[in-house]
């Protein structure tokens, strides 16, 4: 071998050694979880539980950062992750809407979809409540309402999956919103405030004051414990039947090994007596599902959201 080949595999072979060397120090820095919601919700209180963990396993700060849409749903926080370095430190912690419904509504940082799944972790209660005082007891007697009167429909966002199953289930039950309007937040103030009469949440938002609302149907293949009364949606409406889950996701381009690193310590969070003692507690369902069956399961999601979006347009 000549001397200048022997000078090139040596340097070839340093640099190769160094990279590698870097790399196997992630985390090195702070790691952020961007959640694209306000504070205070299940996502939320379970991604803080699992950056937490993942500060203490790999001895680096960590933070949720919070970064909603202003009442366009959680696409400014999805837009940020995607605009990130696919190095692992910045952590998406996103709903169902994120890769169903973002590559198909003309963001340009989304289309085509830019993430990667590492698992999901929670399927949320969500509702469909009116306030204690309306004048109906399911979506039986609010059809019948509104054919009447008008009534206000609050949601996070016109093109998110809740939104959209629950205006398709009063195509099916025969009536329509006189209007509708979008939150950041789907509380009990919202209830409250008369600005609107009925609105599609989590279950936690609602939980200091369920006593005082009607819960009137819950979104899901199961009913919620805490709202056993209620059916759910896919009881009325078959085809209306998707869960709505919550998940971590990184850019595509993420080396594995560092997704495995993060995956780890998510996994051991969502089983632990903490998480698990937040789902009996709330009615969500906190579990691990593993990337592999995630994008499985958003094959399935965008076909059903694909005939919903259809009968909508009908």
């Amino acid at each position: 071998m000549s001397k200048f080949k022997s000078s090139v595999t040596a340097l070839a072979l340093v640099t190769a050694a160094a990279a590698g060397a870097v790399h196997a120090e992630y985390p090195e820095k702070p790691v952020e979880f961007v959640v694209p919601w306000p504070p205070g919700d299940l996502e939320d209180v379970l991604t803080r539980m699992i950056a937490e963990d993942f500060s203490a396993a790999y001895d680096v700060p960590t933070a949720v950062v919070n970064k909603p849409g202003g009442g366009g749903g959680p696409f400014p926080g999805a837009v940020a992750v995607a605009e990130a370095p696919a190095d692992g430190y910045t952590i998406g912690s996103f709903i169902i809407a994120i890769p169903v419904v973002g590559p198909q509504i003309g963001i340009p940082q989304l289309s085509p979809d830019p993430f990667v799944p590492l698992g999901n972790f929670l399927t949320y209660p969500f509702v469909i409540a009116a306030g204690a005082d309306a004048p109906y007891h399911d979506i039986a007697g609010l059809a019948a309402h509104a054919a009447e009167n008008d009534v206000v429909l609050g949601h996070f966002g016109a093109p998110l999956v809740p939104t959209q199953v629950t205006l398709g289930l009063a195509k099916e039950m025969g009536f329509s919103y006189a209007s509708d309007a979008a939150f950041d937040a789907l509380d009990c103030n919202t209830l409250a405030s008369g600005d609107v009469d009925v609105i599609n949440t989590t279950l936690q938002l609602i939980l200091p004051c369920l006593d005082d609302v009607k819960v009137l149907a819950s979104i899901g293949s199961e009913r919620i414990p805490l709202t056993a009364g209620a059916p759910t949606v896919a009881e009325l409406a078959p085809d209306l039947d998707v869960s709505l889950w919550n998940g971590l996701f990184v850019h595509k381009e993420t080396p594995q090994d560092v997704r495995d690193k993060i995956i780890a310590v998510a996994q051991e969070t969502v089983m632990s007596d903490r998480a698990q003692a937040l789902a009996a507690e709330t009615g969500a369902a906190v579990y691990w599902q593993p990337a592999a069956e995630v994008v499985t399961q958003i094959q399935t999601d965008t076909e059903t959201m694909a005939r919903i979006e259809k009968m909508l347009s009908e």
